[in-house]
């Protein structure tokens, strides 16, 4: 049984449905009616495609051996691998959580009612309209609280801004401040950082880092930081506060907010029960491709497992991802984390091939994982 069909719990699924086919007895649970990639919530925000464009139903998905079940998971007992559901009650041999990060933009204060998030499906297409009537002004993109998912996605949206008030003769009554907790935008990986602060002063793009946004008075129209400063704006663009959800730390799944799990492994201290994805406290940024390579590990000893062998395969902490400069380049970023070391990192682009390899890289995937 899987829990979560993100990133991980979909590449996990394919790849069992691939080597078991109909010897398999694969339940994959999820809330929602349909997957959608991180990136398109900003093509939908920024105008680019519609929602329709970019929701893959989960109806769509024939694999053998594999059925869909759309719930809310109500209790996890992980020592029985017994889930409790909307839809009733599952019971399994092995147990996959990848239920992702709750995102909780009621616990920033003055964010739901004086500005607006755009890391939940709703909170960015709701943006859509918002950016497309906004007539100008002080923009302010920033982070809320830490950890959160995908990195680079802040940078993203202050660059795809920028251009947004340029492409409309804008900016002469606007500008467009990115305030983060990094004292880079992706310290991981010093060249993409160098060359997302070159960007942004070509564009006059203010960054402000390593500082946190802790509220907003939406009666002064300002953002709160937490160093005692205030951001004016007139429109506010925030990633919300992440956390576990709840179903997982009510099944004591959780230490210190996350999913334990051996990082190499990705099991739990609950036998067969594995963890994958942006639950865990693997020690890899919270984004899809670090929950895809996480899901490869864990689909790999689980078959050994179901084969009765042992499983050498360990995960390595390695991911691409694309990183949006906007006006059609894109840059890829290559990035490693293992445990004891310091996380390591390179860049190649931006450029117009390498957009059109992100559009290769989701195509890929909506291949695998749907077969269409």
């Amino acid at each position: 049984m899987v829990l979560g069909a993100g990133f991980g719990g979909l590449e996990l699924t394919s790849r069992l449905a691939a080597e078991f086919g109909s010897d398999l007895e694969l339940t994959l649970i999820d809330r929602a009616d349909g997957f959608i990639f991180g990136f398109s919530k900003l093509d939908v925000m920024f105008g680019r495609v519609t929602a329709d464009a970019v929701t893959h139903a989960y109806a769509q998905i024939v694999k053998p051996g594999v059925r869909f079940v759309q719930a809310d998971i109500t209790a996890i007992d992980p020592v029985a691998r017994h889930v409790s559901t909307t839809a009733g009650e599952f019971d399994a041999d092995i147990l996959v959580v990848a239920l992702g990060a709750d995102l909780h933009p009621e616990a920033t204060p003055g964010l739901v009612e004086a500005g607006h998030e755009f890391y939940t499906v709703a909170g960015a297409f709701a943006l859509r309209e918002v950016l497309a009537n906004f007539a100008g002004g002080r923009v302010v993109v920033a982070v809320t609280a830490t950890p959160f998912k995908c990195p680079p996605a802040p940078s993203e949206t202050a660059l795809l801004m920028h251009d947004l008030l340029a492409d409309r003769g804008l900016l002469d009554v606007s500008s467009v401040t990115l305030c983060m907790p990094m004292p880079v935008p992706i310290p991981p990986s010093p060249q993409a950082s160098e060359a997302l602060l070159a960007e942004f002063a070509r564009r006059g793009i203010e960054f402000l880092g390593p500082r946190l946004v802790r509220g907003l008075d939406g009666d002064r129209k300002v953002a709160l930081v937490t160093d005692g400063d205030e951001i004016p704006y007139d429109l506010f663009l925030g990633v919300p506060v992440h956390r576990a959800p709840q179903v997982a730390v009510d099944a004591g799944l959780t230490v210190d907010g996350w999913i334990a799990v051996n990082p190499l492994t990705l099991e739990t201290q609950f036998d067969g029960v594995y963890a994958v994805g942006d639950v865990t406290s693997v020690g890899t940024p919270k984004a899809g491709v670090f929950s895809e390579g996480q899901a490869v590990i864990a689909a790999r000893r689980i078959a050994a497992r179901l084969r009765g062998e042992s499983s050498a395969a360990e995960y390595d902490g390695h991911g691409l991802c694309y990183l949006e400069f906007g006006h059609n380049a894109v840059a890829q970023v290559d990035v490693t984390f293992r445990a004891g070391q310091a996380p390591f990192g390179s860049m190649i682009g931006p450029s117009p091939e390498l957009a059109a390899d992100k559009v290769e890289f989701g195509a890929s995937r909506v291949d695998r994982w749907f077969g269409s």
